[in-house]
């Protein structure tokens, strides 16, 4: 992530409306009410693109919109005689009122049963500081002091707001176009499931993956990095797979753990969560976590759940 445009939702504060005008003189059934993206998080972060790869899915877009504003816009859209069935609003947080006025918004649509999600673009501190400095910006929240003041600042109002988020996309390795795959493979089917999963194997050496909901540990199991035939393998090969799930306990903590998701996943759909990310770790995320993560998420997609499988640090070394 690196684009010009994302700089841009910190130059304006007026509300910029992407495509078409809603008709407010229609009459509002309540099947009409449109449903609700809320694309929020750091700036820099990927906010624009985000917002950029919805409308080209055909959403109506709206960025900048003042929070309070936000019920007015989904009224508006329910007004449009069908035209509007998909909006986004992309919001950033940058004083305390600002904050407020979100809530109450949101506790506004919860009291109105509109469907609505919550997007948080996540980046490491390192990650934006080089974007800013990239493009020679300062941070929107910095006044006199440094680009990571502003950040940490930033941080801390959003602390709220990414606990109370559907999806968090961690950005920070991400490039424009892995960005909008992300976000395609989220928003670009014709019917939402019920829950959507990813699944993500990582190596503990190469530090937690911020955007985990989940997070288990196959370091427990003897690591096939130590056998020399299967060292140069990854977990997707098939000895290497086999190796694993003849350890003592590997089959059962899978059926255990496949126990606890199904657990979980149902607690998420009663609570309205739609995306869950299961970070699966090993030392290095090459063997044990890969496997695993195969071998789990063929499970959870057995059960309708879809999935998507991610290895963060396949290839690392």
């Amino acid at each position: 992530m690196n684009e010009h445009d994302e700089q841009q939702d910190q130059a304006g504060d007026g509300a910029q409306v992407s495509t078409g005008t809603p008709n407010d003189t229609a009459a509002v059934p309540d099947a009409a009410i449109p449903e609700l993206v809320i694309i929020s998080g750091m700036s820099g972060a990927g906010r624009s693109t985000a917002a950029k790869c919805l409308e080209d899915l055909g959403w109506f877009v709206v960025d900048n919109l003042p929070p309070a504003l936000i019920p007015t816009m989904v009224e508006l859209g329910a007004r449009s005689q069908g035209n509007v069935a998909r909006i986004a609003v992309v919001v950033d947080v940058r004083g305390r009122r600002f904050f407020d006025n979100l809530r109450e918004s949101l506790a506004d649509l919860d009291g109105k049963n509109v469907t609505r999600r919550i997007v948080f673009l996540e980046s490491s501190d390192e990650a934006l500081v080089r974007r800013f400095e990239s493009v020679r910006r300062p941070h929107p929240l910095q006044g006199d002091g440094r680009i990571v003041d502003g950040i940490a600042a930033e941080r801390e109002l959003l602390r709220e707001l990414r606990g109370d988020a559907d999806l968090v996309i961690d950005t920070s390795s991400l490039n424009v176009h892995e960005l909008r795959a992300k976000m395609d493979a989220q928003f670009a089917g014709e019917e939402e499931p019920e829950l959507r999963a990813t699944v993500m194997s990582f190596g503990f050496k190469y530090g937690l993956p911020v955007d985990a909901d989940l997070v288990a540990d196959m370091r427990f199991l003897p690591n096939p990095h130590w056998v020399p035939e299967l060292r140069p393998f990854t977990g997707l090969n098939e000895e290497v797979a086999a190796y694993i799930f003849n350890q003592p306990g590997a089959k059962e903590f899978l059926d255990r753990y496949s126990e606890l998701l199904r657990l979980i996943a149902a607690g998420y759909r009663r609570e309205g969560k739609r995306y869950v990310t299961i970070a699966i770790g090993c030392t290095g995320g090459k063997h044990r976590s890969v496997a695993t993560s195969e071998k789990l998420a063929a499970r959870l997609a057995a059960e309708g759940v879809e999935t998507v499988v991610v290895h963060r640090d396949m290839g690392r070394e």
